[in-house]
Parts: structure tokens; sequence; C-alpha cells
């Protein structure tokens, strides 16, 4: 599949919406991965990302209206400025967790999930909206406590609609539309 129109028939698509890195910030945070982290599988440069709504498997009639409103949202938003504040680790993923100095991606967050809501595509989870960067996969926690990455303060390119192809190398993603923030 190249596009979402050349998905036909009952297919169902692996979908999630995020905020794509500009390409010098996944270059150096790619370099701060093969020098910090071990134990698992690191997430490619292509591939990282800040996951702003995961809706799992969708019909593939749905994916012109989830763009519209992912469209929408990203065009409302405000300046985004995020800033690496640390790594975390959960049961399966390490990830540098970004400071949303202002808001303004959480906003963006917030606003989407409303009208992927209210599409009838999305349930609000009960936690509230992590900004992160997955950067390492594993089956293991390997308890790692790397410094932070030298990033500075950055803002996303733009905003992304996501088909996800899970592989026995890992999921693949490929984005089928994107936009331009508002901000």
């Amino acid at each position: 599949m190249t596009a979402a129109g050349s998905v036909s028939g009952r297919e169902r698509l692996r979908l999630f919406c995020a905020l794509r890195l500009p390409g010098d910030v996944a270059r150096d945070l790619a370099a701060w991965q093969h020098t910090q982290l071990r134990d698992g599988r690191i997430v490619p440069p292509e591939h990282l990302h800040l996951t702003l709504a995961f809706l799992g498997s969708r019909p593939w009639e749905e994916v012109d209206a989830i763009g519209r409103e992912l469209g929408a949202a990203a065009a409302a938003a405000g300046p985004i400025q995020l800033e690496p504040a640390r790594y975390r680790e959960t049961r399966s993923v390490g990830m540098l967790v970004l400071d949303d100095a202002g808001g303004a991606a959480s906003a963006l967050a917030g606003d989407l999930h409303e009208r992927l809501q209210r599409l009838g595509v999305y349930e609000l989870e009960k936690r509230r909206w992590l900004p992160h960067v997955t950067v390492l996969r594993f089956r293991r926690p390997p308890r790692l406590a790397p410094p932070v990455p030298a990033l500075g303060a950055f803002g996303p390119s733009d905003a992304a609609l996501y088909h996800s192809v899970l592989r026995s190398t890992g999921a693949q993603y490929e984005a089928l539309e994107s936009f331009a923030l508002g901000g």
C-alpha cells in the first residue's frame, strides 16, 4: 500500500495520529540512542514520533474522515515547543518524556481526542496524554538511566496519520497523510 486511496475492499488498517520530528532532531536523537541505549531494539530514526492518538484497527473507509479531523486539529494548533525532560521505562518500552512548554501539544492532543471521539473512532483514555517519543523496545526493562539528550527546544515538523504494519522485525510505519501545524 502506498496511499490511503490504494486500499480497497473490506481491509482494516492499524492507524495512529502523531507529531513528526524535524529531520535534525530525529538525527540527533538517533545518535543519542546508539550511544546511550542497550538491551533492546532501538526505534529507527524514520519511526521516531510523538503519538497523539492510537486508533488501532479501523476500516479503510474511515481514513478520509480521520484525516480531515487530524488536519482540522493541526490547523487550529498553537505554536508547539518541546524539550527533552527525562528518560522513562514501562514494561516494554523506553521513552524520552518531553516538556510541553505552554501546553500547546497537550491542547492539540485534547482537541484531536475530542474530534475523534465525536467521529466514533476513538475512546478517551483515563490517563492524561504524555508527550513522549518511544526510543527503545524490549522484553524486559533494562533499567537504564541515560542522561537526557541535548536536543534543545524544538517544534514538530507536522502532524501525520500513520498506517502501522506489524512485522517480525517490528512495526513499520507509513504516513498516509500529513498536515501543517497552525502555530
